[in-house]
């Protein structure tokens, strides 16, 4: 069975492997929503993507071209430095002001990391336990299992706004424990979306929205249950806590609040 993916705004009913649909708001107020969860292998995820690409319209904008009023921004980690990789010190604003991407990042943790070894090199159990969507590097909040990001007009500090933000998660194994927030330019929490669970080893998630027009002032990303560490073990390895890392970011073009 093929569940669907229902984006009312955009005038939609599309049908894809390995997604499936709710649409939502947090308050009577709340503009509506198109959601887009997949959940399974990458072809699965893979799947959903695409439905997601396409409801944001455009094409890909490449990192460090100048602002434009259509299409979409991505970060998939691989392009990162290697002297910036497997190090707990990843700068914040790196995928604004390096490989300008319209991205700045915070988290409660010390630091974010980018990381090509699926984070054995902080914990060895994990060696097994994360795959990447988009071979090889993954991402992860450091000290916590939060990160926040700001939009920006890319290359510039101006704030900026996306219709639509989505994320693919690695090894979400409990109901829950994923999800991410959406806010308005006021700091209204617009949206709150969990990533669907899997069934298999090995498997990915991902969940998105997208909006009629660009209201995404920021996303907060709970990535599992608990920060990774050198002693935590996973539920899927003995662990009480659900650990999740991330792969790619795919949002749209940031434009200037107006």
């Amino acid at each position: 069975m093929k569940p669907t993916i229902y984006a009312p705004l955009l005038g939609i009913l599309a049908l894809g492997a390995g997604a499936c649909s709710n649409v939502g708001s947090s308050t009577v107020s709340t503009p509506p929503y198109a959601t887009f969860l997949a959940q399974g292998d990458s072809a699965a995820v893979a799947t959903g993507l695409t439905d997601f690409r396409t409801a944001l319209g455009g094409v890909l904008n490449a990192p460090n071209t100048a602002p434009t009023d259509s299409g979409r921004r991505e970060i998939n980690w691989d392009g990162a430095p290697a002297a910036l990789t497997n190090v707990d010190t990843f700068p914040l604003g790196f995928f604004n002001a390096n490989s300008k991407r319209g991205a700045v990042y915070a988290t409660p943790g010390t630091g974010i990391r980018v990381d090509s070894s699926a984070f054995a090199g902080i914990n060895p159990a994990l060696a097994d336990q994360f795959k990447a969507f988009s071979p090889k590097k993954l991402f992860m909040a450091v000290g916590s299992n939060r990160v926040e990001v700001d939009f920006k007009v890319v290359g510039t500090t101006n704030a900026g706004l996306v219709k639509g933000f989505g994320v693919v998660f690695s090894d979400v194994d409990r109901a829950g424990s994923t999800h991410v927030e959406f806010f308005d330019a006021n700091g209204v929490r617009i949206a709150d979306l969990q990533a669907p669970a899997k069934s298999g080893t090995h498997e990915f998630s991902f969940v998105g929205a997208v909006f009629a027009s660009p209201l995404i002032a920021r996303v907060v990303i709970t990535s599992g249950d608990a920060a990774l560490d050198g002693s935590t073990l996973d539920v899927s390895a003995g662990g009480t806590k659900d650990l999740v890392v991330m792969d790619d970011f795919v949002y749209g073009e940031p434009q200037p609040i107006q």
